[in-house]
């Protein structure tokens, strides 16, 4: 097997479960040495109160052909985001890809509920989680990234510019939180480019994580069960999958001409030709537009 990243660094951060895991998973494939971020460890767990693990996140890093690194760390927390990056120098001198996935707002937003009724203090702890945590965390880490050209950074969001510009995303705060993330890219392409690296928002699908099997009480072996339910599941895609976009990019080296850009795991899975695990290529973000907003039946002919 190529691993056309066996000589790269890169940090994920918020590696714990989810999208950041099957990123971190699938730059390990591909042969990256990966630091793996979270607030959950086997010693002690975040407010999620979930089993996932840094540590677990590591081995799977290790086990797929990379190198698995685990750091806890609290990304709101600059003292210990600058002590995170300053062991990655210490220990490897440079930095190739950062992602910044954190998030830690699950239990923090209702949906359909506007401002004035929303809880106030969790709707801006939403806010410090998925948005403060990005801009302290480019702080600190990008100066390292730049040591050497064609660094690439991944905003990891929920939406495209294109769908979040025309829909209300679930509600104020959720919808303030994941299009920040995407103009974070949009701003920071501008202050990238010219620097000889590049930065891109990028939104999985409608992700089969760790959180919403348990929401809909199947596993990812008995997953299709959910569609009785809830058709357009259908559609749903694995967490390795938008790993495997990423990877993708890192190995590209033409990346610099989606600078600034919003990207999906779907759009890149036609640019590159990668497929999910099950080898389909969900195209969630089309199928949300054409079938599901539109009102028509479940049929995820042409989209997989």
């Amino acid at each position: 097997m190529t691993q056309p990243l066996r000589d790269k660094v890169a940090l994920v951060a918020g590696a714990t479960r989810g999208a950041g895991r099957g990123i971190a998973v699938e730059l390990g494939a591909a042969g990256a040495t990966v630091y793996v971020t979270g607030r959950t460890t086997r010693a002690r767990r975040s407010e999620y109160d979930r089993p996932e693990t840094i540590e677990d996140t590591a081995d799977l890093v290790t086990e797929a052909g990379g190198r698995g690194v685990a750091v806890p760390t609290d990304h709101l927390d600059p003292a210990q985001v600058r002590a995170l990056v300053d062991r990655i120098a210490a220990e490897q001198g440079r930095l190739d890809v950062l992602v910044n996935d954190i998030w830690g707002g699950e239990t923090l937003f209702d949906w359909d509920a506007p401002v004035w009724e929303h809880d106030l203090d969790k709707g801006l702890r939403l806010l410090r989680l998925a948005v403060e945590t990005h801009a302290i965390t480019s702080h600190h880490a990008l100066p390292l990234l730049l040591r050497h050209p064609g660094g690439l950074v991944v905003e990891v969001t929920d939406g495209t510019a294109d769908y979040n510009r025309d829909h209300y995303r679930v509600s104020f705060f959720y919808d303030l939180a994941k299009s920040s993330v995407l103009r974070m890219a949009f701003a920071l392409g501008h202050e990238l480019g010219p620097r000889g690296a590049t930065a891109v928002a990028l939104t999985p699908g409608w992700m089969r994580s760790e959180i919403m099997l348990d929401h809909f009480g199947v596993r990812e072996d008995n997953w299709r069960d959910a569609l009785e339910k809830v058709p357009h599941f259908a559609i749903s895609e694995t967490p390795r999958y938008v790993g495997r976009a990423v990877a993708a990019l890192a190995a590209d080296p033409g990346v610099a001409r989606f600078n600034g850009a919003s990207l999906s795991s779907g759009s890149l899975a036609r640019e590159y030709g990668f497929t999910d695990l099950d080898g389909s290529r969900p195209d969630a973000w089309r199928y949300q537009v054409e079938v599901q907003d539109a009102g028509r039946p479940a049929d995820v002919t042409g989209y997989r």
